[in-house]
């Protein structure tokens, strides 16, 4: 399955050198399809970063005195490479974290994207010119970098992810110390090779591979301005509380969901059953869009479920290389063993199993996959009244509740935002005064009218509300996140007037 070759442990990528750190511990990435690893490399500890955080540090004032168009264009270095490299980097994807051959390609085609808008906007106007009261004055908004950015990303978008946190923040004028998740150390050491070859200056980029105790030094220090992450909702929680209590300092934290899609009495089921299949198994369920709810109208709920049963049980689970596999396996074994709990719970919890493959039959597990960590999909029908902690609490895998509901889109609504999450959601009605309602009223931060609940395009916001999260970590409003504004006003006049009426007279005892 694999065609990979290393036989050195992988290094971080510190002040523009390739070095081994000051740990003497390994750990190893595995293939979620076969078990067999491909590649060891070397755990960061808490001195890796503080010198990571050191060159940061070191580089931030000369970085910020470019310009943006001379930082932009280490970006279209990096910009050629992803689109020449985007077969070769979408296999190794599939072979690290699993996902089928054609997700993993669009990965790289989402960070070429993200880079594309990245180094394209430095050649868009900047700041907003405001007007003044007073006739001889300026009045104008201005950014400038915060400094140093620590970015932590997860392994389920192990290319696109690192390049929605990176790519505008240095441009931004940032420098950066990034973390990939420890799940996908081989993307990441791909992705610093990149920044090598384009010849970054020493220090502006630096990677530290680890676990979360590397992830914390960089939260926890000082000398980080703001924090990006991508994650779960508990780590994400955790980063916030301690950010919180650092003054000055900011994260942007996008996080889990346990997200719905609407289908209503007035849904094109050719358009409803292939958006809720798409949401809830494509990357096995586990991106943080996924959905694990479908709110469907008892008008069509019979037909709805019967076709969306009859797709769960036939979808192809198998070898990720392979063009004919539509899910790959899950991630790691903590992840199945978690699916296998809340599947568990669902029945404690009383639901009606409809489709079960939690446990593959042998013949479906592909050659050479036996040691694998697979699973296909768990259906299930439940009240979507009912307080149960399946329905309302994230899983991460494709586990998928079918609630039947007979009101109208503000019932729907009202079990939709039934949850402490609110990242993605979907709205499947051909009534367009229904998907105005749910426009308006459903709690995400991502929305979608008759499409899937996954697939955002780059130059869009990408974040939640409530648990799902505190900001926005990709495209244009990150730039809110590795920046600080400064409003500025300049008097042309050759005295001072002030704004409000409020008098510029200086009064003396003489007077």
């Amino acid at each position: 399955m694999s065609d990979h070759s290393h036989s050195e442990p992988l290094k971080h990528r510190i002040d523009g050198e390739w070095v081994d750190g000051s740990g003497k511990e390994t750990f190893e990435s595995y293939s979620p399809a076969t078990g067999e690893v491909l590649v060891t490399v070397r755990r960061g500890v808490d001195q890796d970063v503080d010198d990571a955080l050191a060159a940061a540090e070191d580089a931030a004032e000369a970085w910020q005195g470019h310009s943006y168009i001379e930082r932009a264009e280490y970006l279209w270095d990096i910009y050629h490479e992803l689109q020449e490299r985007t077969e070769e980097l979408g296999r190794i994807i599939s072979q690290e974290c699993g996902k089928e051959i054609n997700e993993g390609t669009a990965d790289v085609v989402e960070a070429a994207h993200m880079v594309e808008w990245a180094a394209g906007n430095a050649r868009h106007p900047h700041g907003d010119v405001v007007p003044s009261e007073i006739a001889e004055k300026d009045a104008y908004m201005r950014r400038r970098p915060r400094g140093v950015v620590g970015c932590i990303t997860p392994w389920n978008f192990p290319v696109a992810i690192p390049f929605w946190h990176m790519a505008i923040t240095l441009v931004e004028g940032n420098t950066v110390v990034w973390k990939p998740a420890e799940q996908t150390p081989w993307c990441g050491k791909i992705i610093a090779e990149m920044f090598e070859d384009a010849g970054l200056p020493d220090g502006v980029f630096n990677m530290v591979q680890g676990f979360g105790d590397a992830g914390a030094e960089i939260v926890e220090d000082p000398r980080v301005d703001t924090v990006l992450f991508t994650g779960s909702a508990e780590v994400g929680h955790g980063i916030a509380q301690t950010v919180a209590g650092e003054p000055g300092k900011l994260c942007a934290c996008e996080m889990g969901g346990k997200n719905g899609i609407v289908i209503t009495e007035n849904a094109n089921l050719d358009i409803a059953v292939p958006a809720a299949v798409l949401s809830s198994f494509k990357t096995t369920g586990q991106r943080c869009v996924s959905s694990e709810r479908l709110i469907v109208h008892t008008e069509v709920y019979e037909e709805f479920k019967e076709q969306f049963v009859e797709v769960s049980k036939a979808v192809a689970v198998g070898d990720p290389l392979e063009e004919d596999t539509f899910m790959g396996p899950i991630i790691d074994e903590s992840l199945v063993e978690k699916f296998g709990r809340y599947n568990d719970l669902a029945r404690e919890e009383g639901v009606n199993v409809l489709v079960d493959r939690a446990e593959l039959d042998d013949d479906e597990i592909p050659e050479g996959g036996e040691d694998g960590t697979w699973a296909g999909p768990f259906v299930y029908e439940a009240d979507p009244h009912a307080d149960l902690r399946c329905t309302h609490e994230e899983v991460f895998g494709p586990h998928v509740a079918l609630l039947e509901y007979s009101g109208d889109i503000a019932e729907a609504v009202e079990i939709h935002n039934d949850t402490d999450y609110g990242l993605a959601g979907a709205v499947i009605s051909e009534d367009y005064r229904q998907i105005n309602y749910y426009r308006d009223n459903a709690e995400v931060g991502l929305a979608y009218a008759n499409l899937p609940c996954i697939g955002a395009e780059v130059q869009l916001p990408f974040g939640g509300v409530k648990k799902s999260g505190n900001g926005y970590p990709s495209a244009r409003e990150v730039i809110e996140a590795v920046t600080d504004r400064t409003a500025w006003t300049l008097n042309n006049a050759p005295d001072i007037e002030m704004a409000q009426g409020l008098s510029s007279d200086i009064i003396t005892r003489s007077d």
